[in-house]
């Protein structure tokens, strides 16, 4: 099983609520990013195409894959605002949103807290 996902910063995210061997120190609130993605009628189109064919479409893994990189980059930022080094408990959420269900967001939350 994969540990913690850590960026430049040093800042660790995790979904478990505590990181082993490395005990909290302070709690410093809940944090989140969100990261909201229209839909392109061309890449629709082509998804489309490749569903009736049959296989993965590419193009909209590659949009959910940067939009959670985003969401998560956020709550690392906002962490990092508040003097944190780790999120824990982290939650990803993915929506589609929009009159015509033409937009993704994608939500990433979490405990900052200082290890």
């Amino acid at each position: 099983m994969p540990g913690p996902w850590k960026d430049a910063r040093g800042i660790i995210v995790t979904t478990t609520p505590t990181i082993e061997g490395r005990p909290i120190q302070d709690y410093l609130g809940i944090v989140t990013g969100e990261v909201i993605v229209g839909a392109n009628l061309f890449r629709d189109l082509f998804a489309n195409i490749r569903d009736i064919v049959g296989g993965r479409s590419g193009s909209y893994e590659r949009i959910l894959a940067e939009a959670r990189e985003q969401a998560i980059q956020e709550l690392q930022a906002e962490c990092g605002a508040r003097g944190g080094n780790a999120v824990v408990g982290v939650d990803l959420d993915y929506e589609v949103i929009g009159d015509t269900g033409s937009m993704l967001m994608v939500s990433a939350s979490g405990t900052a807290v200082k290890i």
